[in-house]
C-alpha cells in the first residue's frame, strides 16, 4: 500500500501535535488522507485476515458476485484508521475510544482505488464523571477517487481537555 499523504482540506485551527478536546467543534468537516490499495495489498491482507475467494483469488473473484477482486471491508476499515490516526486524532490528548457504531461497507474497494476520509464532528461534550476530558462523536465516510462513499461509521473518541 502506498503511504498516506498529508491532509488535503483540513480546517483544524490547531495542529495535531497541540490539538485538544476544545479543538473538535461540532459541525466542522475535515477531509484528509490519500491511500491507494494495490492488488498485492488486497491479496496480502485477505490471505492473512479475511480469506474469502473474492478477496484472495482474482480468477475466482472475476466469476463471483462482484465480478472482480475487492478489498476486505476490514482492510478498508484498517486503512481508514491509519488515516484517522495520522490526520485527525490528537497526538497529545487522545485517550482511546469507547466504541464505533454502525460500520457499513457501502460499495466495493477495488485494486488501485485511492481512498480519503471525510470526518464530520456531530457532537462534543465534557465528561460528567471526569471533567478533564470530553467525548467527541464523528461521522466518518471513506471516499474513493471518484468521490463515492465506500465506508461509513460513527466513532466516539475520548480526548483530554486543554490544560
Amino acid at each position: 500500500m502506498t503511504a498516506t499523504t498529508p491532509a488535503t482540506t483540513d480546517n483544524f485551527a490547531t495542529p495535531i501535535e497541540d490539538r485538544y478536546f476544545e479543538d473538535y467543534v461540532p459541525g466542522a468537516v475535515h477531509v484528509f488522507g490519500n491511500s491507494t490499495l494495490t492488488e498485492q495489498d488486497i491479496l496480502e491482507f485477505a490471505r492473512r485476515f479475511d480469506p474469502q475467494s473474492f478477496h484472495t483469488d482474482p480468477a475466482a473473484a472475476q466469476a463471483g458476485p462482484f465480478q472482480g477482486l475487492i478489498a476486505s471491508g476490514w482492510h478498508t476499515t484498517a486503512v481508514m484508521m491509519r488515516m484517522y490516526a495520522d490526520h485527525y486524532l490528537s497526538k497529545v490528548a487522545s485517550l482511546a475510544s469507547p466504541g464505533v457504531d454502525e460500520v457499513r461497507w457501502q460499495r466495493p474497494v477495488r485494486p488501485d482505488d485511492t481512498l480519503s476520509v471525510r470526518a464530520t464532528i456531530t457532537g462534543a461534550r465534557v465528561s460528567r464523571s471526569k471533567p478533564d476530558r470530553g467525548l467527541v462523536h464523528t461521522d466518518v465516510e471513506v471516499l474513493n477517487q471518484h468521490g463515492e462513499t465506500v465506508l461509513t461509521m460513527t466513532i466516539m473518541n475520548m480526548l483530554r481537555r486543554r490544560p
